[in-house]
Order: structure tokens, then sequence, then C-alpha cells
């Protein structure tokens, strides 16, 4: 089962340092029956898309708790055992809960499939979202468009040679 971890650089930087993407548990993202309805989609491909924009919105919510954080979205894919997640009963049952799942223990880094990771002309937009979450969680719809326009910048890929490079 291909999980998305949601991350911000620290944290990505913080795995490369240990090896590992912890501490446990670790909230991720996959394809799980209440995506696979949300979405209303049977291709597998599409599907995993929407696990990593669920993986980035959280990325997202990572970067607006941390004012110096570095202003990208990040997400690790993994590929996993499928008795290896859970469903994540501890999140409310809100938008940004869709697809969520539970990691009960560290993963190695090296396991990682892929890193996905805002280009540097996303930035802007990332800073703006992520100042504008809380207010869109409010209601204002003003704030909600802003954060809407992340969704936007697509992620890049990278392998997960290129760590070093990314931070």
């Amino acid at each position: 089962m291909r999980v998305y971890v949601p991350l911000t650089l620290s944290g990505l930087a913080e795995a490369h340092r240990t090896g590992q993407l912890g501490p446990a548990p670790l909230d991720a993202y996959a394809v799980t029956p209440e995506l696979r309805e949300w979405y209303a989609s049977e291709d597998v491909e599409e599907l995993e898309y929407a696990a990593l924009g669920r993986a980035a919105a959280r990325s997202l919510r990572l970067l607006a708790a941390d004012p110096d954080a570095a202003r990208r979205r990040v997400v690790v894919a993994l590929d996993v055992a499928d008795g290896a997640v859970a469903a994540d009963p501890g999140r409310a049952p809100e938008q940004d809960a869709i697809g969520a799942v539970r990691l009960p223990a560290a993963v190695p880094l090296a396991k990682a499939a892929a890193v996905h990771l805002d280009s540097g002309d996303a930035e802007p937009g990332i800073v703006a979202a992520a100042a504008a979450l809380d207010a869109a969680d409010g209601g204002d719809d003003d704030a909600r468009s802003t954060v809407d326009d992340a969704e936007d910048h697509e992620l890049m890929w990278f392998g997960v040679q290129e760590i070093p490079g990314l931070l």
C-alpha cells in the first residue's frame, strides 16, 4: 500500500539525519474507502493523487503551526504492507481527515519511494495559504480561496537519493 506522509522541510531534514520517519505513530494518507467515496473514481492513479493532495493539505497545516519552517509543502511517499496502517480514529470527521491513516511504528527513510516538494515559485502562494488557514477554517470565503489556490501548485517529484540536495 502506498502511503503519503506530510512533513515540512525541517521534518525531512530530521528524517534524513536519523534515517527514519518518526517518531511513531506517524500520520499519513492513503487510498481508503472514505477517500474512494469522496473522490468517486476507480482509477488507482487518480486515487493515489488524491491521497497525495490530502497529505499536501496536511503539510500546509504543519507549516501554519511552525512559523520557522520553510514555506514549502513536503510529502514522502512510502510503500508499506497493507496491515501496517490503521484508520486514524483520532481525527475529527472533517475533510482534512479523508484518507487519513496512522503508521504505528517509525519507518526507515530507505523505504521511501519518493519525495514530493513545492517549487520555489509556489512559495508566495504557500506563505499566503498558511497565513489564511485559521480564517478559512472560521468560514472566511476569501481566506478559503487563498488556501484553495495553494492546491493549484503541483508538488514536484524527487528520488530519495536527492534529499541531501533538497535540504
